[in-house]
């Protein structure tokens, strides 16, 4: 995203130019954007509607979707509006219509048609719920297709040979959740393994695989074409390396073994065939279908329903999907929670069967545990106790961030794993200044401001420039920077989210090394395209990674992005050590604000 001009007015690109009434008022107040104005007005000149409030619906309803919502509940919009600005905004002032009146005349317009009504039209009004068609056809197509999925059993189970291998391959807890959720991947063809860090996802991914194989080899069938996808490269490159792990540890036989050792993991949106210069066309679609038999996603939280639409209508009609993920953390930042939507969905009838959620953490225990669960659980009382006597592997710093007191205390650690870094990559060591990088990160809620991304990398540079003489920062590609991939990049094999560093070469040139599973690649600083500097990073970007230490840096109480999500999100990232930098006020409005995104998926699969 390019940045505002100096001597452009934010106000002019801010503000919708000859909007009148009340899309003028709700735009000026920052509560719709001009894209928001634009958009309704031209709709509503292509269909001959000047009703100012039929308009100022249908800008709230193409809002929607940038702010995460698959539609918006013009009963309650009322309430749930917020705007994030630097000056308070009285809401309340605003002419907002009677919520009556106002669905009736929307359900009165050529814009819209009902839930059973006309085609063709651009917005769908159901009850007080107005979408934007395209929306409410992908929610309705996914919820159907799950709800149908989630009731019809996998065919060909042989279960004399399932009981054998999960007695096996769960020894000692072959009636524990990990063993269910295995066992419903193999006997339905949707299953779900939900759960939070360390609870054993990945683990129980690796076994539900290792079932699959054994089922055809025990019917002297093929194996069965298996596809593992995440959202992002970092995330299916940790779910491929998780899986080769398990694999041998695992007590089957040499060939199931090797071809667990032999998977690979990709991206969905790889897997579905990516389109140059398309977000939401892809090669393979109802018309020409996936061929796996068994496809297996993981951090299925970060999966909008858009993209959820088009892996299932790319599905062939007996394949089986099994979604994995932690509903607790933060949704995709386009529209829909559909990991949250099913597991809360998960008492449903065509659904019970196949989705466990599994609860008992191995990863990490101790007080970094106890403080997410506390989160997670919306328990108030029971973080605060815990932060303000914290256990080891917790701190917590009760200020602002942007404040002197947390630089310092933050800085330390900061520095010395940047110094760790530094100190391998002029040195030629490209594996261990990889290592070096995932020791500590900082992360932050917002990508500017005194409490955002910019802000911290730049202190962090200037600190490090003080202490290492010759570190020029000033340089773009100096020997220990640390890099985050922004955009995808199709032909270095290059992720939104992947992370590298800059390294010295003995012929004194520098390149850029990434980490490629248990590998190390190296490109010309030349050939990459969007990256940027990481000593610092949005939780939104770390979801999928992993940090020995992180410190979080929360904004103030009043950020419309601070919630119990991303403060769950934040503190699960850090395996050994977690710093929490925020006012009691702060946490306390994180922790009692759950992202409650408006969708009708949850409702459909409930009353499937």
């Amino acid at each position: 995203m390019s940045a505002v001009r100096a001597d452009v007015d934010p106000d002019a690109v801010r503000l919708a130019a000859h909007a009148s009434g009340p899309l003028r008022a709700f735009n000026h107040a920052g509560v719709l954007a001009a894209s928001d104005v634009h958009v309704a007005r031209r709709l509503g000149h292509l269909a001959g509607e000047d009703d100012e409030l039929v308009l100022l619906a249908v800008a709230l309803a193409v809002r929607a979707p940038r702010l995460g919502h698959v539609h918006v509940d013009l009963a309650k919009i009322r309430d749930t509006a917020a705007v994030d600005a630097e000056e308070p905004v009285d809401l309340e002032a605003l002419p907002w219509p009677d919520a009556g009146d106002w669905i009736a005349r929307v359900a009165a317009s050529d814009l819209v048609a009902a839930d059973d009504g006309a085609q063709g039209r651009p917005l769908r009004l159901l009850g007080g719920w107005l979408y934007l068609d395209r929306y409410w056809a992908e929610e309705v197509h996914v919820g159907r297709a799950l709800s149908a999925m989630g009731g019809a059993p996998a065919a060909g189970v042989d279960e004399t040979v399932l009981a054998d291998g999960v007695a096996r391959l769960f020894a000692g807890d072959a009636d524990g959740r990990q063993a269910a959720a295995a066992s419903a991947a193999i006997r339905r063809r949707l299953a779900v393994v939900a759960g939070g860090p360390g609870t054993g996802k990945t683990t129980t991914v690796a076994r539900i695989v290792a079932l699959a194989l054994e089922q055809a080899h025990a019917a002297g069938r093929r194996s069965p074409l298996l596809a593992l996808a995440a959202p992002t490269g970092k995330a299916a490159a940790r779910l491929a390396e998780a899986v080769h792990d398990e694999a041998a540890r695992m007590p089957v036989s040499k060939e199931v073994r090797g071809e667990l050792e032999a998977l690979t993991a990709t991206t969905l949106h790889r897997l579905l065939g990516w389109r140059p210069g398309s977000h939401s066309r892809f090669r393979h679609s109802g018309d020409q279908r996936l061929p796996h038999d068994l496809i297996i996603i993981d951090e299925t939280s970060m999966v909008s329903l858009s993209l959820m639409a088009r892996v299932i209508e790319a599905l062939r009609a007996d394949a089986r999907l099994v979604l994995v993920g932690d509903a607790g953390q933060l949704a995709s930042i386009e529209a829909g929670a559909v990991l949250g939507d099913i597991v809360g969905a998960r008492t449903a009838p065509a659904l019970r069967e196949g989705i466990v959620v599994l609860e008992r953490g191995h990863r990490f225990g101790g007080g970094i545990a106890a403080v997410a669960g506390a989160i997670r659980r919306g328990d108030v009382d029971a973080a605060l106790a815990l932060l303000r006597d914290p256990p080891p592997d917790v701190t917590w710093i009760p200020a602002d961030p942007a404040r002197e007191i947390a630089p310092a205390a933050i800085g330390e650690p900061a520095l010395a794993a940047a110094r760790d870094v530094v100190r391998a990559a002029r040195e030629g060591r490209a594996s261990d200044a990889l290592r070096a990088l995932g020791t500590f990160r900082i992360l932050c809620a917002h990508r500017r401001g005194p409490h955002g991304v910019a802000g911290w990398t730049e202190r962090l540079e200037r600190w490090l420039a003080d202490e290492l003489p010759g570190l020029a920062v000033q340089d773009r590609w100096y020997v220990g920077r640390p890099l985050l991939v922004t955009e995808n990049d199709h032909e270095l094999r290059l992720s939104n989210g992947d992370s590298g560093v800059v390294v010295a070469t003995p012929d004194g040139r520098t390149v850029a090394a990434f980490a490629r599973g248990e590998q190390t690649v190296a490109y010309s600083p030349s050939r990459l395209g969007a990256v940027q500097t990481v000593y610092a990073m949005t939780i939104h970007k770390s979801q999928g990674s992993q940090f020995d230490a992180a410190a979080v840096i929360l904004p103030e109480p009043g950020s419309r992005i601070l919630t119990r999500e991303l403060l769950y999100t934040a503190a699960t990232r850090a395996a050994q050590r977690l710093i929490l930098c925020g006012t009691e006020d702060a946490i306390v409005a994180a922790i009692r604000r759950p992202i409650a995104r408006a969708s009708g998926l949850g409702a459909r699969l409930a009353s499937a």
